[in-house]
């Protein structure tokens, strides 16, 4: 415990660093932005953010430029989660998947003149949880490296392939969609040179493909411009009417009412977040239903219950710090922004996962301190300007538009300096709208793109320890009860399904 709060104070010294907390600062700031803007969603936002940390941090040592980065990168996802209560509360449109559930009793309150009370409830909820998911981590962080230390191949081969089977259990409409997409990824993932053999796979004498396709490169593509696609093509100018502010700071009675909500939303929150494929969306449905089945008066939930705006909330952000710990301890992105920040990771060299707190201290506990001071920035930033982060909503496409395709281009243009990729971005931005369009969820495929390769390595390590014997990965205790969880976490939906049950799903970015 004294070690970990030793590594902590190192790390703060890390965040403390001038340039460090303009960075978070600026995460923190454009992920309210994007949060508030109506379907952009930290995905989007991470995905788009990435390329641009490359050149803001073109100038720093190696180790420094990777924590900077993290630092604004995780910004943007955890300020996504505070910015889209807002458009929940006032357009009664979710800003990103996990703020649905919000929408339900935090419009009713707007209408009732109460949008101030709701909107600072949510970020105070929000602060709570972001601590409470830190202070967890904090203490989660080295037991469970250690513990990941002692996985061999094998068992690292069954914890991705569990990671996978959790997120496409869950992700999208349909399962068969979900896998459909996850099968993609893989697929992608083979694109280049065999690490093993040297032997060039599915480049078709393309001299660019030798390298394999850049992660970035399709991120951006199928998020960022793939919703400029949508923009563009259903222009939809309906315009909602925008709920007026009014007083922002709550009633003690508020106070009083949230603040058991707030306190189950965030231990809930936190423990779904942890488990790969639950994410965000999930812990937001699940902290509804449970406070409405504590409740003493259910019918007033759906009706302007601030139960029902302060226990969802909470849950989505300590939901996106919970999805820090396998991340960061165990090399497992949970959801689709986790692998994007995965992704960002191995883009400066540095490999996620239970070596990440010895080899490269700096980077994690940095990153880890930087969310509390993100946290508390968050809650400055949110409580007195609330109204400005009101009129971002109004900022019209044809001026959002153009900034995102330059960002996009210029970013992807700038880390390879390649017009391949630029290609490859258009092809990825039209793929990405016609498989939203259709029900086929991205965040399976991008998770597959960043394991694959990763998967691959673990199962030939484990079958040349075993010559060639694929039993060793039922042989193996640990690995064997990793793959039973994976089966169950497909089969799981489909019985509930075939039960005529209704099975929450997250769509978690």
């Amino acid at each position: 415990m004294s070690s970990a709060l030793q590594f902590l104070a190192d790390g703060f010294l890390v965040a403390l660093q001038s340039h460090n907390l303009v960075f978070a600062f600026i995460g923190v700031l454009i992920g309210t932005a994007v949060g508030v803007l109506p379907g952009i969603g930290p995905m989007s936002g991470v995905a788009l953010l990435m390329p641009v940390t490359a050149s803001l941090t073109s100038g720093l040592p190696p180790e420094s430029a990777a924590a900077s980065a993290l630092i604004l990168l995780a910004g943007v996802y955890y300020g996504a989660m505070y910015g889209g209560s807002t458009t929940s509360i006032l357009l009664n449109t979710p800003g990103e998947s996990s703020s649905v559930v919000t929408t339900l009793d935090g419009y009713q309150m707007a209408k009732q003149g109460r949008a101030g009370a709701a909107l600072s409830i949510a970020a105070i909820g929000s602060f709570v949880a972001g601590l409470v998911a830190l202070i967890a981590l904090v203490f989660l962080a080295d037991p469970l490296s250690d513990l990941a230390l002692k996985f061999g191949p094998a068992e690292y081969f069954s914890l991705m392939l569990l990671g996978l089977c959790a997120v496409s259990g869950l992700g999208g409409k349909s399962m068969t969609k979900a896998l459909i997409m996850t099968v993609m990824g893989l697929l992608l993932a083979t694109i280049g040179m065999d690490t093993v053999s040297g032997v060039a796979r599915f480049t078709y004498d393309i001299p660019d493909l030798y390298q394999g396709l850049e992660f970035l490169t399709i991120a951006v593509g199928l998020f960022a411009l793939g919703e400029v696609f949508k923009t563009i093509i259903e222009d939809d100018q309906s315009s909602k009417e925008i709920m007026k502010v009014g007083r922002v700071l709550p009633s003690k009675q508020d106070l009083k009412e949230s603040a058991g909500p707030i306190a189950r939303g965030s231990l809930l929150g936190f423990f779904i977040g942890v488990l790969p494929g639950a994410g965000a969306t999930l812990a937001s449905f699940f902290s509804y239903i449970f406070e409405k089945k504590l409740s003493k008066d259910p019918s007033r939930f759906g009706k302007g219950a601030i139960a029902g705006v302060a226990a969802p909330e909470s849950a989505n952000n300590a939901a996106s710090g919970g999805a820090m710990i396998p991340l960061l301890t165990l090399g497992i992105p949970g959801s689709g922004t986790t692998a994007i920040l995965m992704g960002a990771l191995l883009m400066y060299n540095v490999q996620p996962g239970p070596l990440l707190f010895a080899d490269h201290p700096q980077i994690a506990w940095g990153l880890i301190a930087s969310m509390f001071i993100g946290n508390v920035m968050l809650l400055v930033l949110n409580m007195p300007l609330v109204k400005v982060f009101a009129k971002i909503i109004e900022t019209p496409s044809q001026f959002l538009i153009p900034l995102i395709i330059a960002i996009s281009v210029f970013g992807v243009y700038a880390v390879q300096i390649s017009t391949f990729d630029l290609i490859l971005l258009v092809i990825c931005g039209v793929a990405g709208y016609y498989l939203t369009k259709n029900d086929f969820p991205l965040a399976p495929l991008v998770l597959g793109l960043v394991l694959g390769p990763m998967i691959e390595n673990n199962m030939r390590r484990a079958l040349t320890t075993s010559n060639g014997d694929f039993s060793i990965f039922l042989t193996k205790p640990l690995s064997a009860a990793f793959l039973v969880c994976a089966l169950l976490w497909l089969l799981i939906p489909i019985f509930l399904k075939r039960r005529g049950k209704q099975v929450i799903i997250s769509e978690e970015a």
